[in-house]
Parts: structure tokens; sequence; C-alpha cells
């Protein structure tokens, strides 16, 4: 796993595009810190810094051709590099042993092909010196990242936004659109950033530039939506197949690679796999909280027992800004709204003391119908029908019973409220995008001058073809997933230079996930069904029947316990489109027990801080 910086820029001398790149690469290097190497020319400066996982004493980047004509900075593993590199050697004189020189390979002899063909996880700049010409490409679901802005007649392209930054020479503000999109969902859309001028490459697309030119993307992946030719009894076999096979294939690597262990279905079933399947007992790691309500380490403990893994363990106790500081402003380089974020980096942290690869379970709740809001959608369809003032006295009801500050999971009142909740809800989340963060009405009131802003999202393309939770899923797995989730992963691990891998995000377990009949995947009250009746044998039954949990921080308590105010004291010498009586509001009664407005106000929280460390005021 690496980081890179790419720059093209006739304007500036290269002693002082050196010193940018150098700093750049600084802001990145916990993305690879073993070795950091800068090319430049007259006009394009083209920086790496290297997580040795493969070909470890090889393969240094950025690497070019034998005609020093074409340059790769690559990030990334491709897992089946081994297999693409035999079809390569009839045209090809490999001089390493890695990965990188096999996709060098692909791009300088034309062979798109072959691009098609790969599994793993990428993104890379390729740029022809003889054509000036400049590819860009991100892996079908988007686990690695491309940022890119336009410079006069040049580009920059980074990893991260602190290092695209850098290599911008203009103050960057904030883009009121994107904002928007923040304050519905707690992340930015697909293609877009926080600030105005900067976008990301779409996941599962090529970008070409050049200069004078135009920039174009085109996708060389779409998620299709085929139907399963065969019973049930054949797709629990082949999924058995699929998932141990996306498991061998990312132990590809020459260093250990060991595992997220969190107690969950996922992680549980992964390190299950490597254990049962591929005769593999490696290290795992968890993390808990010293809150009862959310500590899940009695059921990871369980699995590591059973599996014999060297376990770690670590708990998140308290809230610590300077933690959050870090990872927002350092590493995102922009607001985000999934506190879990805090303890994902605390267990990439204990992990990276050990290894240098740990597997996860991410994408298994969008690919098997996880998540709760699943469930609860289609509890909503039987709920609608009901007269209206029988759902207006229930709605009473449950409003006069205090929401406890516990994991959901554990509380029939906090499910009442979180249910209830969704049903204000359902209007702005009509089409389905994401999960939305206000009803329309309260998001009037709290931005009530960005009602009318915001991206449409360009990569939804079949999701008017689908049933009401096969749409959810969909649009979760090309939105939520790559802009929440893997985002998350990727800064938090990457933060301490530890590589994440995700079986379940292999690109043929996803088609065929996603070619189901949704009944397969979920019943009444519960998702997960195939996976449960193609595994059921390899995880204990209180491991398959236990309640959804999730990677849950206790944020409740920390905006009870001081941080609430702290909150209001950062708006006061901050400019912003947020209406601070309302903010207020949702503070209030988050204090008082009336409702548990935690998630909603570390959105706020996050994006203040944000604003106070890292962008000038809204003009």
């Amino acid at each position: 796993m690496c980081g890179y910086i790419f720059s093209y820029n006739r304007d500036e001398n290269i002693l002082e595009r050196k010193a940018q790149g150098q700093k750049s690469l600084t802001l990145i290097n916990h993305r690879g810190p073993d070795q950091s190497n800068l090319y430049i020319n007259d006009d394009v400066l083209i920086g790496h810094c290297r997580l040795s996982i493969i070909d470890v004493e090889g393969s240094i980047q950025p690497m070019c051709d034998p005609t020093n004509r074409y340059h790769l900075a690559f990030n990334g593993e491709i897992y089946n590099y081994k297999q693409i590199r035999k079809i390569l050697e009839q045209d090809w004189q490999f001089k390493t042993n890695g990965d990188t020189e096999v996709i060098l390979a692909i791009l300088v002899l034309k062979k798109d092909y072959l691009l098609r063909t790969m599994e793993g996880m990428w993104s890379y700049v390729f740029w022809d010196n003889e054509e000036k010409k400049l590819l860009i490409s991100r892996d079908r679901m988007g686990k690695k990242p491309a940022y890119y802005s336009f410079q006069k007649d040049g580009i920059v392209v980074a990893s991260e936004l602190n290092a695209l930054i850098n290599l911008i020479n203009e103050d960057v503000t904030e883009d009121i659109d994107s904002t928007a999109d923040y304050f519905k969902y707690g992340y930015y859309l697909p293609g877009t950033t926080a600030y105005k001028g900067i976008q990301e490459v779409l996941p599962g697309h090529i970008a070409t530039w050049a200069p004078y030119d135009s920039f174009y993307q085109e996708s060389f992946w779409e998620l299709p939506l085929n139907s399963f030719r065969g019973n049930k009894f054949d797709a629990d076999k082949k999924l058995r197949q699929i998932l141990i096979d996306a498991t061998k294939k990312r132990m590809v690597a020459d260093v250990e690679v060991g595992a997220f262990l969190s107690g969950g279905v996922d992680s549980s079933l992964i390190v299950s796999i490597m254990n049962n399947d591929l005769n593999i007992k490696p290290k795992t790691f968890t993390i808990g909280f010293s809150d009862h309500d959310y500590d899940e380490r009695k059921y990871a403990r369980k699995i590591s027992e059973s599996c014999s893994t060297d376990h770690y363990e670590e708990v998140l106790s308290n809230f610590e800004i300077d933690d959050l500081n870090e990872l927002i402003i350092n590493h995102v380089g922009q607001p985000f709204s999934d506190s879990s974020i805090l303890p994902t980096a605390l267990v990439s942290k204990l992990a990276s003391n050990h290894v240098k690869v740990a597997l996860s379970g991410d994408g298994g709740d969008e690919l098997f119908c996880g998540y709760q809001r699943y469930q609860a959608r289609a509890i909503l369809r039987w709920y609608t029908r009901l007269p209206k003032i029988l759902r207006k006295n229930v709605d009473k009801i449950v409003k006069l019973i205090p929401e406890p500050f516990t994991h959901h999971s554990s509380s029939l009142v906090k499910k009442a409220h979180l249910f209830l909740d969704i049903t204000k809800r359902i209007d702005a989340e009509t089409p389905y995008i994401a999960p939305v963060m206000y009803s329309k009405s309260e998001y009037r009131e709290l931005v009530p001058d960005l009602d009318n802003c915001g991206h449409n999202p360009v990569n939804l393309k079949e999701e008017n073809k689908l049933d009401d939770i096969k749409r959810m899923m969909y649009a979760d797995a090309l939105v939520y997933l790559p802009q929440d989730i893997l985002l998350k992963v990727d800064r938090a691990s990457m933060a301490y230079s530890l590589e994440t891998r995700a079986p379940f995000l292999d690109s043929v377990l996803i088609e065929f996930a996603f070619s189901l009949p949704i009944g397969w995947h979920k019943s009444a009250l519960k998702g997960k069904k195939i996976l449960h009746s193609a595994f059921k044998g390899h995880l204990p039954n209180n491991i398959w029947n236990r309640r959804k949990q999730g990677f849950a921080v206790p944020v409740h308590k920390w905006f009870r316990e001081g941080l609430g105010d702290e909150l209001v004291n950062m708006t006061h010498d901050i400019a912003s489109p947020i209406r601070i009586e309302f903010l207020k509001k949702l503070i209030n009664e988050h204090k008082c027990g009336a409702r548990d407005n935690g998630y909603r106000l570390w959105s706020l929280y996050t994006y203040f801080l944000w604003k106070s460390k890292s962008i000038k005021p809204v003009s």
C-alpha cells in the first residue's frame, strides 16, 4: 500500500516544484514509510511513498519503462498479478517480481482488456512523456483514493487531500453544494469533495487528461444486475467457493497477513475461513469499549479461541480531541461524520505493531442485506398501511418514553425511537441515495440556505429498475460503501501504515451477490440468510443469532459530558450556513434524554473542527 502525487505545471522552476513535491510526500509518508522517491522533469513531477508488501526489495516507484517514456505511480495490490504476468511474458521482459510492473506492461503494451481482469484494489497515475497524456484509474469499488484539481493549463493529483492542497498554488475554499450533501448524508457524494475545484476520480473509472485538451472519465466496470440461474443449493455451494477463493487471493504477500476480528458475523467468518479452509492461524485484533453496551470482545475471544489465533485487544475508553484532530485534519482532510473512524484507527494502530496487512469483513452488510435499515424499510411498508390516527398515537406514546443512551441493539425503546425517526425521514430518502440524517423539515431548520443546494450522484444508473430493498443495497454499495466505509478504513489504517484487504469486495463475489433474489438475502426481520446457510458450520450459533451491533462509539455520553458545550463554543467565531438555534435545540434534546442526537452532533462537531483548522470562512 502506498501514496502518490502528480503535478503537471510548466510555470514553476524545477527546484520550486521539487520542494513542493517533497513536502506533499512528507504529508502522506504514513501511507508508505518504507521508501520515497520523486521523478521530475521540465513539466512533470511524480512522487511515490511505498509500504512494501509484495517484492519487498524491488518494484521501486515511480516506475518507468526501458525507454523512459512511460512512468507509473501505483497504490494498491493486484491479487492475480502472477496469472496476468504469464500472459504478458512473451511481449515484456520483466525485471521485478511485483504487481507494479505488471500494470506498467499492460499500459505500455496497450492491452486494455487485461485491465478488466485485474482483481484487487488500486489507484494509479500513468504518464506518457511523448504524447503528454495522463491516465488516472481507481478500482471497481473505490477502495483506493485519487483526488485531482485543474491548475491553469495543468493538473495535480494525489492520494490524500492534504498532499493535493499543498500542490495547489492558491487558497482553497468550501464547496457549498458539497456542504449541503454532507449535512444530508454525513459524507460527500462520489466524485466530489468538501473543496471547490477539487474532485475525485469515480470508482471503476479511468480518467484521461492532456495539456490544453479535455478531461474525461470512462467506466471500465459497472455493477451488473444479472439473475442467478440455479437453485438455492447451487447458490450456497457457489458462495462458499467464491468467498474461500476471495480470501485465499488476499493472502498474496511477502509479509505476514493478520485479520481484524470484531466479533460480528463478517470478520468472524473471514477468520474462520482462514483457519478452517486455508489452514492459517492469523494474528487477530480487536477493539473493545469500557461501555459494556458497545463492547464485543467476548464474541471476538470465542472466535479467536475456536480458531486458535494469536489474539490482541485494546480498549477505547475516552474521547481524545488530539486523536480526532489527527484523523480528520491530517488524514481524511474534510468533515467526516462516522465516529467509528476512532476505533478503526485504534485497531489499525494495534495491528500495525504486529503485521503489515490485515483482512477485514468490510462489504458483507452491503452485499448480503445486513443493515437493520433494510429490515426497517420492509416493516415500514406494513406500518404505513395502518390508519393515520393509530400511527399518530404510537408516535405520541413512544415520544413520552425517554430514549435510553445505550446501543440500539440492546434496547427495544431505542429501536422504536429509531424506527419512528426513519418514518419521518422517508420523504428525504426518496429516491434512495443513502441514509439521511434529518427529515426535510429538520434539514431546512438546520441549514435553511442550503435547501436547494447539493449534487446528484453520477454513478447510480440501474437502481430504479429494482425493488425497494434491492435498490437500497445497490445504492449503498455504490455510495455509502466507498464514501463512508472504505474511506474510513483506508485513512484510519494508512494513518498507521497498515494495509487492509476485504475479501467480501472481490468482484466475482460482488456480482454474484447482486444476482441473487432478495428472498435469499433476507427474511422479514433478518438479513444474511444465504451467508448463514452457506457457512452455517463455520461459526457458532451465538454469533449467527446475535443482534447486529456494528462498530459503534458511545458518542452520546461524550455530548452529555461536555462535548455539547464545546460544540456550541466552536460556533462562536466560525462562519457557517448552520442555524445555531437549531443546533442548540439538538443539544438540549440530547442532554435531557428526549432524543439521542449523538451521531448528528458528531457530524456538526467534525464540520466545525475542519472549518476551524482547514478552510476560510464562507463568503
